[in-house]
């Protein structure tokens, strides 16, 4: 239940950052590059921090390793197999005729399931003060993530409230993936370090295939590095305060 509550939570941050559509209508590319640099820092340092470390310590290097090669392949066969469309580099995957918008959810779908199962793993570790700051990063990073996708929607001129309700959508994604992570982890105590680094696996493979290309696509290539920099920087904070 833990697990699922957390993972809706974060899921639910996404929606968030499309509130600042109320306010503000145009961004500038390299303010959302800056933003989405961020939040790939703090996945960066969650996938390290939260995830492959306790692997590491739990089930050793090559169980660690069997698991981020998996998750990594998980994703990319994922993006492989689901036709899904990105703004910037257009439609991916089998050839479908599904409404562009609904193509576009589903490119965010595959963005969001990775996030949702680290968060549901994270909270079947011992440690509860790691899977709360975990949560808390992966929330954080949910905002940002969740003002760019709204702004890519203004593309397809939908109102306001339908913007915000579609990014809140994309979100759900993360609680799907919460209890997948949670189910699969919670098999056995010796899965449980797999799991963890297939979670870590798969968040590398979308910081490295998507967001980090995103962001030097936006111009601003320096100001997006120091974003990925200081979110790196607040997620090692996170995870290593002692409460």
């Amino acid at each position: 239940m833990a697990s699922f509550l957390a993972s809706l939570l974060t899921g639910l941050a996404t929606g968030l950052g499309s509130f600042l559509l109320l306010f503000k209508k145009e961004f500038p590319k390299s303010t959302i590059g800056v933003l989405l640099g961020f939040a790939a820092g703090i996945m960066l340092a969650a996938s390290f921090f939260s995830l492959l470390l306790p692997a590491l310590e739990t089930g050793g290097i090559f169980l660690t390793a069997l698991g981020f090669l998996t998750g990594s392949l998980f994703v990319y066969f994922l993006d492989r197999l689901i036709p899904h469309f990105h703004p910037a580099s257009g439609t991916e995957g089998p050839k479908s005729d599904l409404n562009k918008i609904w193509l576009f959810i589903l490119a965010i779908t595959i963005h969001n399931f990775p996030e949702g199962m680290a968060v549901g793993i994270g909270f079947l570790e011992k440690d509860i003060t790691k899977a709360l700051s975990l949560a808390l990063g992966i929330g954080l990073q949910n905002i940002p993530e969740g003002l760019s996708v709204a702004v890519s929607l203004l593309g397809f001129s939908f109102s306001t409230w339908k913007i915000i309700g579609i990014t809140f959508l994309t979100g759900l994604a993360e609680p799907v993936g919460g209890v997948i992570g949670a189910f699969l982890g919670s098999l056995s105590g010796s899965i449980l370090p797999f799991a963890l680094s297939l979670a870590a696996g798969a968040m590398i493979y979308v910081i490295s295939d998507e967001i980090i290309p995103e962001t030097h696509a936006k111009g601003g290539e320096s100001l997006a590095t120091f974003g990925v920099i200081f979110g790196f920087l607040l997620m090692m904070v996170f995870d290593n305060l002692s409460f």
